[in-house]
C-alpha cells in the first residue's frame, strides 16, 4: 500500500504549479512531486535557497567594470612564478 504525503498550500500555488507541471509534460502535479521526491531521495538532486542580492547601480556600474578589466587582462591579476614570489608579491601589498 502507497503512503499518502499531505502537504498544505494555497488553492493559488496548487493551480500555478499544477500549470507547470502540465507545461513541462508530467500528467499531474502528483507525477511531478513523485519524480521530484525520487530524486531526492537517491540524491541525484540537491536544494538550495539562496538570497536575492541586488545591487545599486553605482555598485552595478563598479563592478561591471571590473569584470571588464578582467576580460581585457588589465593590471587586476597578478601571477606568481613560485610561492616564494606570491609571498613576496602579497607582503609588499599596501
Amino acid at each position: 500500500m502507497n503512503d499518502v504525503l499531505q502537504v498544505p498550500m494555497s488553492k493559488e500555488l496548487r493551480e500555478k504549479a499544477t500549470l507547470a507541471a502540465l507545461n513541462q509534460g508530467y500528467s499531474s502535479l502528483q507525477e511531478s512531486v513523485r519524480v521530484f521526491l525520487t530524486q531526492l531521495a537517491e540524491k541525484k538532486i540537491e536544494t538550495a535557497f539562496v538570497p536575492s542580492i541586488k545591487l545599486s547601480v553605482k555598485a552595478e556600474r563598479r563592478y561591471s567594470k571590473v569584470l571588464d578589466d578582467i576580460e581585457k587582462g588589465k593590471g587586476i591579476s597578478y601571477t606568481a612564478n613560485s610561492v616564494e614570489d606570491l609571498m613576496n608579491h602579497l607582503n609588499n601589498l599596501k
